[in-house]
């Protein structure tokens, strides 16, 4: 993919140059973390990843939930879609499942080259400090440290968020176990008389603390334990600016904690067919 820098016709800096360090803006740093926290996942499961200045794109292979995933790191001139659209042709060439498209800036309408909007959803940041949800009786949780525990936070995942590409839930189908080597990442299942109910995930990277994958079954809802796996989230990292892109239905609760919100992303989805 060909990039140019960004700038406006005086040359001023406009904050997406690559040489600016990630803590230029809290938008840039998240970004990056996201490129980020899409390539150590396909890296983990043997995957593919792709760099430019202006995108990095992450790839399975495989049906993987949102893992397979393009995230720009700056916009686009408008005469530059085209090639962003070729570029993404080329990496998600190959394999199977659905291909996604982040963007922190409008995009053009990109269904006539086959990509279908999924929503806008917004980013949230909270700085260090702050009151912490409480524990939730009744919830035992536990950290993943094996690959069974790892199993349990897949299946959990898969079936409540539901990731439905994945579904039935099949072991090994999210992400590989090879990722608890990473200690960017971290995990914590929730279980009610022994059996996993909610699930919270979290990944380090350029200083933020992203509030990434959390899930609690339809039939455990309403009792707190969103809140509880959020609370063990917030304890793990206290000292980070913390973050993640949420759900509208799940940003009312977010919010109530110290959450602010920066921006609406675009996301646009694509199905590949084996």
């Amino acid at each position: 993919m060909t990039t140019t820098t960004v700038t406006d016709s005086q040359g001023l800096c406009t904050g997406w140059e690559p040489e600016l360090p990630p803590e230029d803006t809290v938008l840039r740093r998240f970004l990056l973390h996201l490129a980020e926290y899409f390539a150590a996942a396909a890296a983990a499961a043997g995957g593919t990843t792709v760099r430019h200045a202006g995108m990095a794109v992450a790839d399975l292979g495989r049906p993987s939930g949102f893992f397979n995933s393009a995230v720009l790191l700056q916009p686009p001139a408008p005469d530059r879609w085209d090639g962003v659209l070729d570029s993404l042709d080329e990496a998600f060439a190959h394999g199977s499942g659905d291909t996604h498209l982040w963007s922190a800036w409008p995009t053009p309408d990109l269904r006539p080259r086959g990509w279908e909007l999924m929503g806008h959803p917004p980013l949230l940041v909270r700085p260090p400090g702050g009151v912490l949800p409480p524990a939730a009786p009744g919830l035992e949780v536990r950290e993943v440290r094996t690959p069974a525990g790892l199993e349990d936070w897949a299946r959990v995942a898969v079936e409540g968020y539901p990731l439905d590409e994945l579904s039935p839930y099949r072991p090994g189908s999210l992400l590989d176990e090879r990722i608890l080597r990473d200690r960017r990442w971290r995990f914590w299942v929730g279980y009610e008389d022994g059996r996993p109910v909610s699930i919270g995930t979290l990944f380090v990277s350029h200083g933020l603390a992203q509030l990434a994958l959390g899930v609690t079954l339809p039939q455990a809802r309403g009792r707190g334990f969103w809140s509880a796996l959020v609370r063990e989230r917030l304890c793990a990292e206290p000292d980070l600016l913390s973050g993640g892109v949420f759900s509208d239905d799940s940003r009312p609760g977010i919010q109530r904690l110290g959450y602010l919100p920066v921006v609406r992303l675009t996301l646009w989805h694509r199905t590949r067919r084996p």
